[in-house]
């Protein structure tokens, strides 16, 4: 039995040797298939049908511009009002649909096209390096000429006028859109509602309230709005004017001790007894910073991290924004009521173009 297995054992080491040398890989390990036999389609038979063709694929581009006019009309059109969540769907919906359409028109109009008007006949070709040869390059724009003849890009009038409309049109109700971003502020961030009267008082957000001095902690956060805000969000007509004015007036109040303030000789008299006021609004994308951590004194925006030291003049310590909070100086009236003697001294909200401070 040891001899058979002694055998058995060799015979399997002598059928797993490999013979050392080189091996050959076949390149041509499958064979080419070939072209698949061409099929004639209605509009390589008959005249008819490609003019049927030709006036749905311009149909399809027309469809495409008219859909892209009807989305602009109804991003103007359709009003949206305040509190009136029907007007929102129906301007988001139809605006929406008209760009939806638009695309659509062109998309679909493209692929009928292709499928029915342009040449389908498959061509293989060995492939070659990247940059042929001059003979080569002037046979490839050859190419383009004849595929240019051939799909009647030139020749289709109707097609090619349609389609230049479409594409035209298309873009224009995203560009309308945009118009949300712009213009420029000028001065609209230059002046604040904390400015329209002398010796605002400062009230809590939403309530309205005044807040004394005496009230103010430290350690104690107050959400602040100039007096007067509050009001202008109870009526409709000027409910869009509250939201715009509280946009840019909405101010963080915060009381530290006084001696951890780090103040310039110039900001001294802007603050009382530790209260200090700054504007919500980050300076990187005006976001709301609304975070305050009491051990750090730090504000922090929660949208991209931007942290501010409430200490050293809302300087940044880290995070994306370029620039401190605006601070908003403040004093205390008669009554012991906290206000605001003016606007604050510089732009408040992120950088823009033409910011001069």
């Amino acid at each position: 039995m040891s001899d058979k297995k002694n055998d058995l054992v060799k015979h399997e080491e002598v059928e797993f040797q490999y013979d050392a040398g080189l091996a050959k890989v076949d390149a041509d390990k499958f064979a080419d298939p070939g072209i698949e036999p061409h099929r004639v389609r209605m509009t390589d038979k008959s005249k008819k049908h490609e003019k049927t063709a030709a006036r749905q694929v311009a149909g399809l581009f027309l469809f495409s511009i008219a859909s892209s006019i009807f989305s602009i009309w109804a991003y103007f059109g359709i009003k949206i009002y305040a509190f009136d969540l029907n007007s929102i769907r129906n301007n988001t919906l139809l605006l929406g649909a008209g760009i939806a359409f638009g695309m659509l028109g062109i998309g679909i109009g493209a692929v009928h096209w292709a499928k029915t008007l342009m040449p389908d006949a498959e061509v293989s070709e060995a492939r070659h390096q990247t940059r042929g040869s001059e003979e080569t390059r002037a046979a490839a724009i050859e190419v383009i000429k004849l595929a240019n003849e051939e799909s009647g890009f030139s020749r289709r009038k109707l097609i090619r006028r349609s389609l230049y409309g479409a594409l035209a049109l298309f873009p224009i109700p995203g560009l309308v859109i945009f118009r949300d971003l712009g213009p420029n502020p000028g001065d609209k961030l230059r002046h604040t509602m904390w400015g329209d009267k002398a010796n605002t008082r400062l009230v809590r957000d939403p309530s309205g309230t005044p807040i004394k001095a005496a009230d103010v902690q430290v350690g104690s956060v107050f959400h602040v709005i100039p007096e007067g805000l509050a009001e202008l969000g109870e009526d409709t007509a000027t409910y869009d004017k509250m939201i715009e004015e509280k946009a840019k007036a909405a101010v963080l109040l915060v009381r530290v001790d006084p001696a951890e303030l780090k103040e310039s000789d110039e900001r001294k008299s802007w603050s009382y007894q530790g209260i200090v006021a700054y504007s919500k609004i980050c300076t990187h994308v005006g976001c709301p910073v609304a975070l305050y951590e009491q051990h750090t004194h730090h504000l922090l925006c929660p949208c991209h991290q931007s942290t501010f030291d409430l200490t050293d003049e809302c300087k940044v310590v880290f995070g994306p924004a370029s620039r401190p909070l605006p601070q908003l100086p403040i004093a205390v009236d008669d009554e012991g009521y906290l206000i605001a003697p003016g606007d604050f001294k510089e732009p408040v909200g992120p950088s823009f173009w033409d910011r001069k401070a």
